[in-house]
């Protein structure tokens, strides 16, 4: 016995709630074993005292099953989560929060191509399938800030333009999550060609214009580069946090740390790192990792934030963006399904929802 069996066994206990286990959460501080004795630290940020003693008895009933293992020893570090915003709060750049948005996130990658609008549309639905389960039921937005490029629609199934109530729009609303996109104010074939100064303004009516309601989470779709949209955003909106997406070979994750900084640099945290196309399956269902391997857990361990996940290069995931029919929700059961639900469940453990 030793402190990777015991690390490794507590993959069996679960996080209140969630599917996922507390050693992936990162609840697991420290561990070791000597002379029978099994000793565990974990850190725990929550507002609800039912858990950290849940949490206690499961560990400490895991631990007990090991053979060699006489005595158990935990020591759990709770803290307080942090505090809904409220409507209207300030952000860092002097920024409001629209009223009944608790949490915003911005989904970015540096670098176009690297599957984010997808990756993007999937964690939506998968966030609004985990509150769901949680009786929170359309308290997810999605909002499309690729303003020359807008996908979002196609790949959340979505046509038609959105209503006007007074001097607001009215997102559009499928799978539970609640979207905006300027795919929904011009023509399909029409290009949009505008300079910075038109993008910011977008951005900010997309944030101060829209009928957004009460949402516990709203992500935010960016567009490629560090320029005009990004800045916007972060002068707009007290952001949570930013995930990056990226693929494993470095000409991604060199991009992807450029606008990992860049956010840094405005004082917006990183939630973590995702890889997208981290390998596929051949016919005999041998992973190959046509793009390399190793590039998001890098990405990460530089930008001092975890790796949620790595997302398969699977044909499901690529027809169900263009059938508007995201595999989080034709197949919730499937591995890449199953990968965007665990990301999910990650995110809101951060965002302390």
């Amino acid at each position: 016995m030793n402190a990777d069996a015991i690390k490794e066994a507590l993959k069996q206990v679960k996080y209140p709630g969630f599917s996922r286990d507390i050693v992936s959460f990162g609840l697991v501080r420290a561990a070791a074993f000597d002379d029978g004795v099994a000793k565990v630290g974990l850190a725990i940020t929550t507002s609800d005292p039912k858990v950290p003693l849940q949490l206690k008895n499961e560990v400490e009933q895991c631990l007990r099953a090991l053979p060699g293992v006489t005595d158990v020893i935990i020591e759990l570090a709770v803290s307080g989560a942090k505090a809904a915003p409220a409507p209207g709060q300030t952000g860092l750049h002097g920024n409001t929060a629209p009223a009944g948005l608790k949490h915003s996130v911005a989904i970015a990658s540096g670098k176009g191509g690297v599957g984010k609008s997808t990756f993007a549309v999937n964690l939506a639905c998968a966030v609004a399938q985990a509150l769901e389960a949680r009786g929170r039921k359309g308290r997810v937005g999605l909002m499309d800030c690729d303003i020359y490029g807008p996908s979002v629609p196609l790949m959340m199934g979505l046509t038609g333009r959105p209503e006007i109530d007074g001097t607001s729009l009215v997102p559009l609303e499928r799978f539970g999550v609640k979207v905006m996109s300027m795919g929904f104010l011009v023509d399909e074939n029409t290009p949009v060609v505008w300079r910075g100064p038109m993008i910011m303004k977008t951005i900010q009516q997309f944030v101060q214009n829209v009928q957004w309601g009460e949402l516990d989470v709203l992500l935010i779709d960016m567009p490629p580069g560090t320029g005009d949209a990004q800045l916007s955003l972060v002068q707009t909106l007290p952001l949570d946090g930013a995930i990056l997406v990226t693929t494993p070979q470095t000409a991604a994750t060199n991009v992807a740390m450029k606008g990992g900084l860049m956010f840094q640099k405005v004082n917006v945290p990183i939630l973590g790192v995702a890889e997208n196309m981290s390998w596929f399956e051949d016919a005999n269902g041998a992973r190959q990792q046509i793009f390399g391997e190793g590039g998001g857990q890098q990405t990460a361990d530089k930008l001092g934030t975890t790796l949620l996940g790595q997302v398969p290069l699977f044909t499901d995931i690529r027809a169900g963006g263009d059938s508007g029919m995201p595999v989080a929700v034709s197949a919730p059961a499937s591995k890449a399904a199953l990968t965007f639900r665990s990301i999910a469940e990650a995110l809101l453990v951060r965002l302390k929802v």
